[in-house]
């Protein structure tokens, strides 16, 4: 079974939507595909949030005035929970992500966390 890496994402103070996107699909991309062996990752998908206010604003009045919604989430999937455990090299590897997602996320606004997925309804 794999393990799952959810990251969502707030952009940095300052960047529009439209920066924060291009700079994630383009820039950071090719760097997590570029280390994805060294790290273990076997797949990464970006899920970035549908530019509709009046939509968010219905969903968050449902749940009572919930918070703004994330700009974004990566999910990654990897053999084991925490790929810095790995090597030097896979450690080094992560520290270059780190240090280009401070160009573009508000680290302390953005939780992640390892999970485990439980399918509920197959997908095709």
């Amino acid at each position: 079974m794999l393990t799952k890496l959810t990251f969502c994402l707030r952009r940095k103070p300052g960047l529009s939507w439209d920066e924060f996107s291009q700079y994630w699909r383009t820039v950071h991309a090719p760097l997590v595909r570029e280390r994805a062996e060294l790290l273990g990752i076997k797949r990464y998908v970006q899920v970035r949030t549908l530019q509709d206010r009046e939509l968010h604003a219905r969903m968050q009045a449902r749940n009572g005035g919930a918070p703004e919604p994330f700009d974004g989430i990566a999910e990654l999937w990897f053999d084991r929970a925490d790929p810095r455990a790995g090597s030097e090299a896979s450690r080094a590897a992560a520290a270059e992500l780190l240090e280009d997602e401070r160009n573009f996320i508000d680290l302390p606004n953005s939780p992640m966390w390892y999970g485990e997925e439980w399918e509920v309804v197959p997908g095709d």
